[in-house]
């Protein structure tokens, strides 16, 4: 933290000697507790957040040494003001203090801190605002030219990034939730989809349409009936690794075919972002819609509706006729 002398300076330190000898008495930090309780899936942004909130409080060291027991209303306070001025998006920041309280709440189970000090964290005001959403919604075009270069691919990797994509389109799937889906989750016959590692741990369904199961089965065909991962990597020499494909990969293959179709960037959740709108355009209610998302809260499938920017679009290109 700040540099100190004195009568505080040796206080300081105590504090943080009995935080040491409190945490190898628990066998356990906070920060681990605390990102244990998370999904698999959301524990590498906050942990980068957390870092980052460590560092403007002036601690350089990993997560795990810090010295959480010390942290206090004007730190908290601090990371609100400096994130900020960094230009961060409000979700990010409220994520990021949010992370904070949740290291300190596992401080006070773990009797680190007293709840006053818990306390106080709370009078640190959330961030409001609202910035235009990130990502966008394929048109129809994109989609055909993307599924259109990955059939001219007639590799098994063509196979693969074709069923992938379209999977992803079709469903609405975070890439969390594409690489951990196994070959005995998908039923061919009827085109049920179990997810069992949703976002929070909750698990959903979802029904497969005829296209995408086409694309399914394709794929099906060249990799195989081994059990495990349904995406797997391919090597070099076109052979089929019977291991779950990595997150990053799937990142790189909706990148990679984006580039070739010429429809600009796309990331794997605008896909997610895609399917959402699609459904609203189709009329299918928003509470519906939440629940074939995966989503917990309404107000968060409504931020992936991109109907209205699609319909502004058209209403200026209109004008200049």
């Amino acid at each position: 933290m700040t540099a100190l002398s004195g009568r505080r300076k040796h206080q300081l330190q105590e504090k943080f000697d009995n935080y040491y000898l409190l945490t190898k008495q628990h066998k356990s930090d906070p920060v681990s507790l605390y990102l244990n309780s998370l999904a698999p899936s959301g524990r590498r942004s906050v942990k980068s957040l957390l870092l980052s909130s460590t560092h403007i409080i002036g601690f350089d060291g990993p997560l795990e040494a810090m010295p959480w027991n010390l942290v206090e209303y004007q730190h908290l306070a601090q990371i609100r003001t400096q994130l900020d001025q960094q230009g961060k998006a409000a979700n990010t920041i409220n994520l990021a203090l949010s992370a904070v309280r949740g290291v300190m709440r596992s401080c006070f189970n773990l009797r680190l801190i007293k709840a006053d000090q818990l306390m106080l964290l709370n009078n640190v005001k959330p961030m409001r605002g609202q910035r235009i959403p990130s990502g966008r919604s394929l048109t129809a075009s994109e989609i055909s030219r993307l599924f259109r270069v990955c059939q001219q691919d007639k590799s098994v990797a063509g196979k693969r990034d074709h069923a992938l994509i379209a999977l992803m389109l079709a469903t609405g799937l975070r890439r969390s939730e594409v690489v951990a889906i196994n070959v005995d989750d998908y039923t061919s016959r009827t085109g049920l989809l179990n997810i069992h590692q949703g976002k929070g741990n909750k698990q959903r369904a979802a029904y497969l349409n005829s296209k995408c199961r086409s694309t399914i089965r394709q794929w099906r065909k060249l990799r195989g009936n081994a059990p495990g991962s349904l995406f797997n990597p391919v090597t070099k020499n076109y052979k089929v690794m019977i291991k779950p494909l990595a997150s990053q990969s799937v990142y790189d293959i909706v990148q990679q075919r984006a580039e070739q179709a010429q429809i600009g960037s796309v990331r794997p959740h605008d896909l997610r972002r895609t399917f959402v709108t699609q459904l609203l355009e189709a009329g299918v209610d928003l509470n519906t819609t939440r629940q074939l998302a995966g989503h917990q809260d309404i107000q968060t499938t409504a931020r992936y509706d991109f109907r209205s920017a699609k319909a502004q679009k058209k209403a200026v290109q209109q004008l200049a006729r």
